[in-house]
């Protein structure tokens, strides 16, 4: 996925995060399939179980069980035409889960060879907060972080301030 260049800023910001709000003896229902940071959950001594590559779109039943405490999704919902679906078929009491903030300075990604691979959405925070909210969602914490990339250049030099990622902790109502 990442071809031995891990977004080692992304996963130590979003790993505080959770450290802060999940207990370890909680269990974890990870959506995607087992990945670098999934592995890092697990060697941290989270009990993380990560879906099988449901096209989520289509197939909720997946978060439709109470087996979980909690459930993440770590850029995982700018994938999806319809988020609004899993998010409201979610049982599990708690979701962490973390986007990438739309940027005024670039297009929305689009691999052109992974058709997974694609962003149908990049929210702005206040979208996000209203799609969890509307799927019966209370955010307790909330933040944003920055991306920046060792690369010359205007966009290089604007990611180096202006937020690339929103991570929120949110609750059952």
């Amino acid at each position: 996925m990442y071809e031995g260049k891990f977004p080692t800023k992304r996963y130590n910001y979003t790993l505080r995060f959770l450290n802060d709000v999940i207990s370890k003896e909680e269990k974890i229902l990870d959506l995607g399939v087992a990945n670098p940071f999934s592995e890092i959950l697990i060697k941290e001594g989270y009990n993380v179980t990560n879906t099988k590559g449901q096209d989520l779109d289509l197939e909720t039943d997946v978060v439709k069980t109470n087996s979980y405490d909690v459930v993440t999704a770590f850029e995982i919902f700018e994938h999806l035409v319809s988020p609004f679906n899993v998010i409201k078929d979610i049982e599990a009491k708690k979701l962490v889960a973390s986007i990438p903030l739309r940027l005024w300075f670039a297009s929305a990604y689009r691999s052109k060879v992974d058709k997974w691979d694609r962003h149908y959405h990049e929210f702005e925070d206040w979208q996000f907060d209203w799609l969890l909210e509307k799927a019966g969602w209370r955010i307790i914490k909330r933040e944003k972080f920055t991306n920046p990339v060792k690369k010359i250049g205007i966009r290089p030099i604007l990611r180096s301030f202006t937020p690339r990622y929103y991570l929120v902790y949110a609750v059952r109502d």
